[in-house]
């Protein structure tokens, strides 16, 4: 049995998953000790070698950024969409990238904010449990439903991006057209106005700001009335897969890119800023491979990647014997219909 194994299908435990290498730096989440860029690194590699843009994104990714309107981009799977916001907020220091991932399900109210009443509820009935079992009376009057109201709020990535400050935030709207068919439509008035209200903060008859979490890990912010309107507004790249049409409106509203799929020599960068420039050499028949088949059935970069990665790179590698039919499988195509 091949010593690449970690999993034998034997029936025995064993501690050979303590034997894995390092994972590849697109897959390394190092857990709660990641620092605040990680996530850029994780998904941009190295910067000596990163994928430069061409003259057309950065036409239109300044423009996005001079006329303060959001960016659709638009391209197959493994063409850069998601990559472009990080790599915006890297180069200007607007922070970590908030990222709203769009479903089927997702509505507006889900990227400004989440409010549990049910979690609120159950707080109050046992706060009057203990009232009354040490005897204490009052109700704690409007001070206290402002104190604790925002406790139970919590505000999503586009409600975030919103917060006022005096630079903006980088906001990815990941596959908009995965969801509902309003979703486009309701997103209007908050690209046109950069604003939106909190119903449950706004009923309180309490001037005194409310505290409540946001999307940024352990982070808060101070809403007072209710209402959220931004200084600066983000920089908002929507991504789509061309998977359906928008309607006018949504688009007057966007600044529109089309990427199309990386040439070999920017599929090689993309290799070099991941697993450096020596496996991108030697990977460059793998490389040629994949271009190859890109032109016959759909193909994403990071299904590349991964082939390099498994292939080429770490001391521990398949048998030559086997290497052949699981790149295959790795290269597989995206649109259900076999390579063959």
């Amino acid at each position: 049995m091949s010593d690449w194994f970690i999993y034998t299908g034997q029936s025995a435990p064993h501690q050979r998953i303590d034997e894995l290498p390092p994972p590849p730096n697109w897959r390394n989440f190092k857990g709660d000790d990641e620092s605040p860029d990680g996530d850029t690194e994780r998904r941009l590699g190295s910067a000596a070698f990163r994928l430069k843009p061409d003259e057309q994104t950065l036409q239109m990714v300044n423009a996005a950024l001079y006329l303060r309107r959001p960016l659709l981009i638009s391209g197959k799977p493994g063409a850069g969409k998601s990559s472009l916001a990080y790599a915006v907020a890297k180069e200007l220091n607007l922070g970590p990238v908030l990222r709203w991932p769009i479903t089927s399900r997702s509505t507006l109210r889900d990227g400004l904010y989440h409010y549990d009443p049910i979690a609120r509820l159950g707080d109050e009935n046992l706060r009057q449990l203990q009232r009354r079992s040490t005897d204490e009376s009052g109700t704690g009057g409007d001070e206290g439903t402002v104190a604790s109201v925002g406790q139970y709020i919590r505000l999503g990535p586009l409600g975030t991006a919103l917060l006022p400050g005096a630079r903006p935030r980088a906001l990815l709207i990941d596959e908009i057209d995965k969801g509902d068919f309003d979703l486009p439509n309701d997103l209007l008035n908050i690209f046109e106005e950069g604003e939106y209200g909190i119903d449950e903060l706004a009923r309180l008859s309490s001037p005194a700001p409310v505290t409540v979490r946001t999307a940024d890990r352990d982070a808060t912010a101070d809403i007072s009335g209710g209402h959220v309107r931004c200084k600066a507004f983000p920089f908002v790249v929507l991504t789509s897969n061309d998977e359906r049409e928008f309607p006018p409106a949504f688009l007057r509203r966007c600044l529109r890119l089309d990427l199309t799929d990386p040439k070999e020599e920017q599929v090689a960068a993309i290799v070099a800023a991941h697993l450096g420039p020596e496996l991108a050499a030697e990977a460059r028949s793998l490389i040629a491979d994949f271009i190859s088949r890109r032109s016959h059935t759909q193909l994403a970069t990071d299904q590349l990647l991964n082939a390099v990665y498994i292939a080429l790179s770490g001391s521990s590698r398949p048998p030559q014997q086997t290497l052949g039919g699981l790149i295959e499988s790795i290269l597989r195509g995206l649109s259900g219909v076999r390579n063959d």
